[in-house]
């Protein structure tokens, strides 16, 4: 566990975090903001998004699930690519951050008006991602609901998409929505045969 990559991103996040609290100005330069990285050409934004929080609630959930399920893929990685596992593991969630967010760059690039910040979109790739392993391994809404992977994978999506389309609050399902679909891209990509284990999970819950 004291090699784990998972606990180092998670001990980064919260410092990083509780550091922009105290400073609000840092917190601006951090956060993605489209239309600033269009004029100003700050694209660092794009992966210092993905380590900051709104507030502690914000900064507990998304490390939350990111402690199951992170150390459970980077378990994973490290055993299918025992030299290199870890490496992966840092590469996938840092593009995940980016890719997250990339639609939304598109989308907001002439609105100046338009923030957004969390590890959300990562934390939904690795989920995601895990969830292609281990895809009848129950999710607990709220500690007490279990919803098999794959259900919950599928019900995740269409909030995602249906809250995006409301457009009413200020949170960025899009990033939710494609940080999902990245983690899924990822791993088939990285190990097509995941697929193959997937069906036989799913087949023997159903049948």
């Amino acid at each position: 566990m004291g090699d784990s990559i998972s606990f180092v991103i998670i001990i980064i996040t919260v410092l990083v975090s509780l550091l922009c609290w105290q400073k609000p100005a840092l917190m601006d330069k951090m956060t993605m903001n489209p239309y600033k990285i269009n004029r100003r050409k700050e694209y660092w934004r794009f992966i210092t998004s993905g380590f900051i929080h709104a507030d502690f609630t914000h900064l507990f959930f998304n490390l939350f699930s990111f402690f199951f399920f992170g150390l459970q893929l980077e378990n994973i990685f490290s055993i299918l690519f025992p030299e290199s596992g870890q490496l992966i593991f840092v590469i996938f969630y840092v593009t995940a951050i980016v890719a997250a967010d990339l639609p939304t760059f598109f989308k907001q690039g002439k609105n100046p008006y338009f923030n957004s910040l969390g590890a959300s979109g990562a934390v939904s790739a690795v989920i995601f991602a895990g969830i292609l392993f281990f895809p009848t391994e129950k999710i607990y809404l709220f500690g007490v609901l279990g919803i098999p992977g794959f259900i919950y994978a599928g019900l995740f999506t269409w909030y995602s998409i249906a809250m995006d389309r409301r457009g009413r609050d200020y949170v960025n399902h899009s990033a939710h929505l494609y940080g999902g679909l990245y983690g899924l891209v990822f791993v088939t990509l990285l190990y097509p045969k995941v697929w193959l284990t997937f069906v036989e999970q799913v087949k023997a819950m159903l049948w």
